[in-house]
């Protein structure tokens, strides 16, 4: 992410190093739980994480230095067309795969992945060059909110049928958040997030599966042993780290239960080794990055610069903070106290 064409914002790649190494110590702490229960795994883990995942992942940031950010914008179609469509190959026979009771995963050669990432950074891509083009007229119905309304209902399309809710809902928070900054009436704006709203009140009525999803999400207790274990084991994670945490390393939950210690249950891992202070410290660098990511896209040349910086920002904090219900927050005050 640069400033200017030729110059770094090493403030906030020194924000993504801190929280790069943060992560990179919880999640080998955390995948200890794993070697407890199966040696082959915990080895399969860490190539996929931190070899490829991190691998890869250090690979783009430096190519991403190095292409000048217009590139984005002159492929922008293309990037989002071929996002959606390799999102929707996970319903191709023999290449897509279902786990945890949804079609979200790709495996090719051993490696899986979720390819609604890249939708996820396609839209962003895409949006920030429309919006860029529409400019003033971004304010004009069909110029703003049509365009963004066509977009979502192909997303929703192939997210509602995986069913990929949470990553619907990020995309259309981002969009929202992209459209807010460059102008678009609020009225408008109030009009698409009621819309939304209305929308997936009526799938989750006709859904079963989402119904137990938003039970477990509104009362945590409901099924302590069966939707709501891991809510619950999480929450018992966070209580033992209490102010300053067990220490690195000794987090006794990860080993017989939360489940995926390494994944969806990272948070409870650096909880309770960390304790409040430790959650606090992650909150303040997140918020950090985004302050900083802001800063970017005021100083960017253009405005697609600007609403590029600005959108991948709120899409990286919104996927961060929707990972930790605020319930877990105020109970981990109520444990710490």
């Amino acid at each position: 992410m640069t400033t200017r064409e030729n110059k770094i914002d090493r403030f906030f790649l020194i924000i993504v190093g801190l929280l790069l190494s943060l992560g990179v110590l919880i999640f080998i702490s955390a995948s200890l739980g794993v070697l407890a229960k199966n040696e082959k795994l915990f080895y399969s883990v860490l190539f996929s994480q931190l070899v490829l995942g991190l691998g890869l992942g250090l690979v783009g940031m430096y190519l991403c230095l190095k292409i000048p950010y217009k590139f984005w914008r002159k492929y922008s179609l293309f990037i989002f067309l071929a996002s959606i469509l390799i999102t929707a190959a996970v319903f191709i026979p023999h290449l897509g795969f279902r786990h945890g009771g949804a079609q979200r995963w790709i495996e090719i050669g051993g490696f899986s992945f979720q390819p609604v990432e890249f939708l996820k950074f396609g839209f962003v891509i895409y949006f920030a060059s429309w919006l860029s083009w529409a400019k003033n007229r971004v304010q004009d119905f069909k110029f703003g909110i049509f365009p963004f309304g066509i977009m979502l209902a192909i997303i929703a399309l192939i997210l509602f049928k995986q069913p990929d809710i949470k990553s619907f809902i990020l995309i259309a928070t981002t969009g929202i958040g992209m459209l807010f900054i460059s102008g678009v009436p609020f009225k408008y704006i109030l009009g698409v997030g009621l819309g939304a709203v209305f929308l997936l009140g009526a799938l989750i009525f006709f859904t079963p599966y989402l119904q137990e999803r938003v039970k477990t999400f509104i009362d945590p207790s409901a099924d302590p042993r069966g939707s709501s274990y891991q809510i619950q084991q999480s929450l018992i994670a966070l209580g033992s780290g209490k102010i300053f945490g067990r220490g690195f390393g000794q987090s006794i939950q990860k080993f017989s239960y939360l489940p995926e210690p390494q994944g969806d249950s990272i948070f409870a891992v650096l909880g309770e080794e960390f304790g409040f202070v430790g959650s606090l410290v992650l909150l303040a660098l997140y918020l950090s990055l985004a302050i900083s990511a802001f800063r970017v896209g005021v100083r960017a040349p253009d405005v697609f610069g600007a609403l590029l910086a600005i959108g991948i920002v709120v899409l990286i904090i919104t996927e961060s903070f929707s990972s930790q219900r605020p319930k877990n927050f105020s109970k981990l005050l109520n444990f710490s106290s």
